[in-house]
């Protein structure tokens, strides 16, 4: 890794709306929901707020809609410390956004509309090659277009850059080669470890067995997301787990993305890797006691 600590996220930027229901509802179901906020969202959007508050130094490219969630999401962004230098207005194109139901026990159903994300180009990451080529982590999602994360690997790589991706929403056609030859890291859970490696990720020797299958794809590291159990990797050639904290869940929305800027943040400091874990687990457990996207994610004094 470079000496360099800029953190490059790339990704989507999405007004959440939440309900607070006491269970999800089932087909043809109508339910009276409980509660109901409006947070700022989006994977790529959560993960830079997540760098920004752990101390991270933090770049976002992105796309938003000429609207009111679009100028929104720039306002707020700006002044959580990001620089949205390479977040782009589109015209004609709303906003993203996404409807998430949660319960009582803190469980979630999420429903995504693209609208401009679905629009960044490859030209778009292009533009920002010189932000990417100055950069020491890119972190990537899966909610934007596919050959827009190819180009941004590519130049990352390229510029020694160290690339994270983290593979949400699993697409249902499987990843690219040519995407996964330039990935350092992948923080795939436990659903998108078992759908990328074909093997079902249910105990300590199926997740080895995963990590190894997916390595055999290109990849280098790769860390398994697993909720309450902790988290796990390869160290040594051994498996290793890094436990998680005991916490009452409110609503998991975010907790992923929190753990990803986190353990992008720690890796910049120059972290070993189940350190950089246990950081990003923190983390994480503290964004799941609240409600919300923002909202629950920590600042970095909070840990």
């Amino acid at each position: 890794m470079k000496t360099k600590t800029k953190i490059v996220v790339i990704g989507s930027c999405n007004t959440d709306m939440v309900v607070k229901v006491e269970h999800l509802p089932l087909p043809g179901e109508t339910i009276i929901g409980q509660d109901f906020i409006t947070n700022q969202g989006g994977k790529g959007a959560n993960q830079a707020v997540a760098v920004s508050r752990m101390g991270g130094d933090v770049s976002f490219v992105a796309r938003v809609g000429n609207d009111g969630f679009g100028k929104q999401a720039l306002k707020l962004l700006g002044e959580e410390g990001i620089d949205t230098t390479h977040v782009l207005t589109t015209e004609g194109v709303p906003t993203g956004i996404a409807m998430i139901p949660v319960d009582a026990r803190g469980e979630n159903s999420i429903i995504v509309v693209s609208g401009a994300n679905a629009m960044l180009s490859e030209e778009d990451i292009e533009v920002a090659r010189p932000l990417i080529s100055d950069a020491s982590i890119v972190l990537m999602q899966l909610e934007t277009p596919i050959p827009t994360l190819i180009k941004a690997a590519q130049l990352a790589h390229e510029s020694g850059a160290k690339v994270l991706l983290n593979p949400a929403p699993f697409p249902k056609e499987p990843l690219p080669g040519d995407l996964l030859k330039n990935v350092d890291l992948i923080t795939p859970n436990e659903t998108e470890a078992s759908m990328m490696s074909g093997v079902e990720v249910s105990d300590e020797e199926s997740i080895l067995k995963a990590i190894r299958a997916i390595q055999s794809l290109g990849v280098g590291d790769v860390i398994i997301t697993a909720g309450s159990r902790g988290a796990y990797t390869i160290e040594d050639d051994k498996l290793v787990n890094v436990p998680a904290y005991k916490v009452k869940a409110v609503d998991t929305t975010a907790a992923g993305d929190t753990f990803n800027g986190a353990l992008c943040v720690a890796l910049s400091e120059g972290r070993a890797m189940p350190e950089a874990i246990l950081m990003a687990n923190k983390a994480a457990s503290v964004s799941v006691t609240r409600l919300g996207a923002w909202r629950s994610i920590p600042r970095r004094a909070e840990l």
